[in-house]
């Protein structure tokens, strides 16, 4: 997830959906090579419109921002960042600093979120600026959610969750409570419909720019080879043994034979599986090279369509698989579905551009002063 601002509209809501970040289903992504994680931000950006002071020389702070008295500096006195007048003390950064860390542990190595501390804490910085910037102007605008366009996204929301997963869940993941959750929906609501009013009314996309938007990026509608597949798999542990995964081999050789006497394979997935997949009858999906861990892509792409492969092992287990369908390389057409797809990418980048626009214009209207670093 990037905080960059004006790289995300809905920028006051990134926090309520990092729990959904590396959150797996069953199927191909439990066949996915591991791989090192990285850290889900980008590098802030200087805030524009704004003077950083750095914390040894707070004089440098213009004289309209400038404390009237130095030695009563917010620097001295615990602040971290003042926009018009509102201020975000250091202990407060820190503590949403804290925060935001926790709902990202598991989800990056401990190293990359150490050397990611500074991108977070200016992402923090920049969020409160632009938060407040925009709090400002909708409520300058009039600009107002109805309960029910707040209850309609919190429905939203809900659809959106893993299975098993809660909304208490998620409000505690992300240290929020009902009452602040539905405050930023609605504040995102409004920012929206601010947005709106910037592009001057709603978006409108024509079929030329569609068609210029699809004939200039021909290499991003090209579908790679692909196949959809099932599979059983016997998983092995960490401190198997040889006897113990030869006796795990064996099972996996019996299961195949019984479907290749014509055994329903979805049901004995469900029955025999040890993938999360089992709930879908073994089904992986479809998926491209790249995806799954090396031993078991060469076997699915080798394999004849609907033949019950040999068995496979990879450092998960034992894997019986059976190809379902198998897509060739193609590009993809300028069809109905693709038209869509085009459509909502070009509205978002005039929304985006509009969202751009609308937090220069503030920053450059406000004044701002970020102490120190």
């Amino acid at each position: 997830m990037n905080y960059k601002t004006g790289r995300k509209i809905f920028l006051m809501m990134a926090v309520l959906f990092i729990f959904f970040i590396g959150v797996g289903g069953c199927g191909s992504k439990e066949e996915k090579k591991a791989q090192e994680a990285k850290p889900v931000m980008a590098p802030a950006p200087v805030l524009s419109g704004t003077t950083e002071v750095p914390a040894a020389a707070p004089t440098d702070v213009p004289a309209a921002s400038r404390p009237a008295d130095s030695a009563k500096s917010p620097v001295a006195s615990n602040i971290a960042v003042e926009v018009d007048g509102a201020k975000l003390t250091r202990s407060r950064l820190e503590e949403d600093l804290k925060k935001r860390i926790e709902t990202l542990k598991g989800q990056i190595p401990p190293e990359s979120l150490e050397q990611a501390k500074g991108e977070i804490r200016r992402s923090l910085i920049d969020e409160f600026v632009v938060r407040n910037l925009l709090s400002k102007e909708v409520g300058a605008k009039k600009v107002t959610a109805s309960e029910k366009e707040v209850a309609d996204v919190l429905e939203n929301v809900k659809t959106q969750l893993p299975a098993g997963v809660t909304m208490d869940d998620l409000l505690k993941k992300n240290n929020l409570d009902a009452a602040k959750m539905r405050e930023e929906i609605g504040l995102n609501i409004r920012i929206n419909k601010l947005v709106l009013q910037e592009l001057g009314g709603k978006v409108k996309i024509t079929d030329k720019e569609i068609s210029d938007f699809y004939n200039k990026n021909l290499d991003k509608f090209k579908r790679p080879e692909s196949v959809h597949a099932r599979h059983i798999l016997v998983a092995k542990a960490s401190g198997d043994t040889d006897k113990t995964k030869a006796e795990k081999k064996g099972k996996a050789e019996g299961l195949r034979k019984q479907l290749v006497s014509g055994v329903d394979f979805a049901e004995l997935a469900k029955k025999s599986s040890d993938c999360p997949s089992k709930k879908d009858g073994g089904d992986l999906g479809t998926f491209t090279r790249g995806q799954m861990v090396k031993p078991f892509e060469e076997a699915v792409f080798s394999q004849e369509k609907n033949a019950i492969g040999p068995v496979v092992e990879t450092e998960f287990g034992f894997h019986i698989i059976q190809v379902l369908e198998r897509l060739s390389a193609q590009v993809v057409k300028l069809d109905g579905e693709t038209r869509k797809q085009i459509q909502t990418v070009l509205e978002n980048q005039k929304q985006q551009g509009a969202f751009d626009s609308l937090i220069k214009r503030l920053k450059a209207g406000a004044n701002i002063t970020v102490y120190g670093k």
